[in-house]
């Protein structure tokens, strides 16, 4: 019986919080993996990047934000079976804009509290619990 070990792909994301203490949260597409399920926004860091750095550029990208970076919140290994992820979440901030989506079929700002009424993937619920159980506000 031969084993065999997913690569583990470093992956971002921001908690992006409003004026009114909402956090947003994006429905990934019927198309995408996971089809439908909820997330942080962000991606992978590509070769030659810092974590930071791809999670500007990603926010830039799938959501036309631009970001301010606070604390790094824990991160997440995850695997999928087919798939292991190191998810490393910040916390973040923007003007007044609204997101555009590129990628996601929907978005919502959501209160902390209310965060568990969505249907997360797999590798954001402990960064939802870490933000419910007041571990991580620390921006």
């Amino acid at each position: 019986m031969s084993t065999t070990f997913n690569p583990m792909l470093l992956v971002t994301c921001a908690v992006i919080r409003n004026s009114q203490n909402q956090i947003l949260a994006v429905q990934r597409s019927g198309k995408m993996r996971m089809p439908l399920k909820w997330e942080f926004p962000g991606g992978k860091v590509e070769a030659g990047e810092t974590v930071e750095e791809a999670l500007i550029r990603e926010i830039q990208e799938e959501l036309g934000l631009t970001i301010q970076l606070g604390k790094r919140m824990q991160p997440v290994n995850h695997d999928y079976r087919d798939l292991a992820i190191c998810l490393v979440p910040y916390w973040a901030r923007i003007a007044a804009e609204e997101p555009r989506l590129v990628e996601h079929a929907a978005y919502r700002w959501m209160l902390p509290e209310r965060l568990r009424d969505l249907d997360w993937a797999e590798a954001d619920i402990p960064v939802v619990r870490q933000i419910q159980e007041g571990k991580a506000w620390l921006f």
